[in-house]
């Protein structure tokens, strides 16, 4: 092909890039990776050992102790059943034609993609919720106010905060993930308004808006909802899920048919809900 063939187009030398949503849901600080181990291939399985409570006993000077408790020896699988892969190609004449670095630019995309469907993999992770954790549901979803008492965003918070108490949940590290509509009522109580974390006091998880009621408040598109409502908002603690996942594969090639480099990629992951009395979910629609 003559050089005068090329397509007469200048490239700026900054991509345009797509715009992102936060990847809240797969962060440390929301899950935990305590058991990601090694993992190979799709069906890989984690082992997740747990014993069961200790029993207390009163002693008496003396007296000799009761036979020892044996103890509950539970454990729970975590498999490696999603496997999700990229492919593209970059044609010579398109690198020909300009200074811009568009593999690279290709790269992040790829690396945004997967982590926006590792997020709703996560996301949905709602529906194995202890059934006491929850309030509103699909058929009676509670309806947030700004500022209403009794049924205001702010105070569906303190809520969620109330069961994940009873349900013996540590108050350090607790977050919650609202969708944009419910921060933006959050946004018109002081409460919450009065709780914000000024920029640089604090090392804040990514899509993390402030404070409130107990928990890093986390804003994400990537909420669950049935036809744009009954919104499944989350609430809990790094303990209840487990997560685990690796960039299994990572090649660069040159297909045989074309005249182009091309790069393809492997993503293996898992969950596992470990706690599901470690977070509560509360279902809500937009008023």
């Amino acid at each position: 092909m003559s050089l005068n063939n090329f397509i007469p187009t200048i490239w700026s030398a900054r991509l345009l890039v797509n715009l992102y949503n936060d990847h809240v849901y797969g962060q440390a600080g929301v899950v935990n990776r305590d058991y990601e181990g090694e993992i190979q291939n799709l069906g890989d399985t984690v082992k997740i050992q747990a014993i069961g409570p200790v029993t207390i006993s009163d002693y008496t000077k003396n007296t000799n102790l009761q036979d020892p408790q044996a103890l509950d020896d539970s454990s729970m699988i975590l498999t490696i059943e999603k496997s999700k892969s990229f492919n593209f190609a970059i044609d010579d004449v398109d690198k020909a034609q300009g200074n811009v670095n568009v593999m690279d630019g290709a790269m992040r995309e790829a690396a945004y993609a997967l982590g926006e469907v590792s997020d709703q993999y996560l996301a949905g992770m709602y529906t194995q919720v202890s059934a006491n954790n929850t309030i509103g549901s699909d058929n009676s979803p509670v309806v947030p106010t700004a500022n209403t008492a009794g049924s205001s965003a702010y105070e569906y918070l303190v809520d969620l905060g109330t069961l994940l108490t009873q349900s013996n949940v540590p108050k350090q590290g607790r977050w919650c993930i609202v969708p944009p509509w419910f921060h933006g009522l959050l946004q018109k109580d002081d409460r919450f308004v009065k709780q914000v974390t000024p920029v640089g006091t604090d090392v804040l998880l990514n899509g993390q808006v402030g404070r409130a009621a107990g928990f890093n408040i986390l804003e994400s598109n990537n909420v669950p909802n049935t036809n744009g409502a009954k919104y499944k908002i989350m609430a809990g603690h790094p303990m209840a899920i487990s997560f685990a996942e690796q960039i299994n594969k990572v090649e660069a090639y040159r297909p045989e048919k074309r005249f182009a480099d091309a790069m393809k990629g492997l993503h293996l992951f898992g969950g596992k809900v470990v706690r599901p009395q470690g977070f509560a979910v509360l279902t809500a629609s937009k008023s």
